[in-house]
């Protein structure tokens, strides 16, 4: 059997190989996405399917890592529930937080433990390579759901300029990547001190994350050649 020309066993092959590359595949599928099938009913199962996938994904990426995955299968089935009740009861504000909690706390775990897979490594492989971006975007959601959380609480946390209240999940997101990544080219703003406060703590773990895991993999790679 064959799957768009490929041998179902050389795709699973592959699949299995680099897992990091397929997780991190799927997240930019769901950012390049949801622009356009995000802001109806059916866009946004769809978008919730992909969401789910890549939890799936994720949990599947670190199965061979020293963390134990039944934490990150206990978190992703609440994320799951979550992202499938916040479409039938979107409105309800215990809902929506908790789901928001539920994906806070597993997009974190599943970062740490990749990281954690990454720094036990003494050699880099291609799918480590893969793995440095899929735990830096798994860092960007995260904190999306942290800002998601701060204007559950306190709507006017984050402004645009445009008088909207509350702001969209996915411009959140923009937000949680403008700042992971120091390039501060987001329309959105922290305007309260709690927003301001993760806003900076995101920042700082950016700047981290190119000094301890890229610059890591950046050592191992030239003393692989060297050697």
């Amino acid at each position: 059997m064959t799957f768009l020309g490929i041998p179902t066993g050389a795709l699973t092959d592959r699949l299995n190989r680099y897992p990091s590359a397929v997780l991190l595949g799927m997240q930019v599928l769901a950012i390049v996405a949801y622009p356009f099938i995000g802001q109806t009913p059916l866009g946004r199962a769809v978008i919730s399917l992909i969401g789910t996938l890549v939890l799936g994904i994720a949990i599947w990426t670190i199965r061979n890592t020293q963390s134990t995955v039944v934490p990150a299968l206990v978190l992703g089935s609440l994320a799951v529930v979550g992202s499938v009740l916040e479409i039938f009861w979107e409105d309800v504000a215990v809902i929506t937080v908790g789901s928001d909690v539920a994906h806070v706390l597993f997009y974190f775990y599943t970062s740490y433990a990749m990281v954690r897979y990454l720094f036990g490594d003494e050699w880099v492989t291609s799918d480590d390579l893969f793995a440095v971006g899929a735990a830096f975007t798994l860092v960007a959601w995260g904190f999306a759901y942290v800002y998601d959380i701060v204007q559950s609480f306190a709507p006017a946390s984050f402004d645009a300029g445009d008088g909207v209240v509350a702001r969209t999940w996915f411009e959140l997101l923009y937000l949680s990547f403008a700042s992971l990544t120091g390039v501060g080219l987001s329309n959105v703003t922290p305007v309260t001190q709690v927003a301001q406060s993760w806003t900076m703590l995101e920042q700082l773990i950016g700047v981290l994350y190119v000094a301890m895991v890229i610059s890591r993999m950046v050592a191992l790679t030239v003393r692989r050649h060297r050697g």
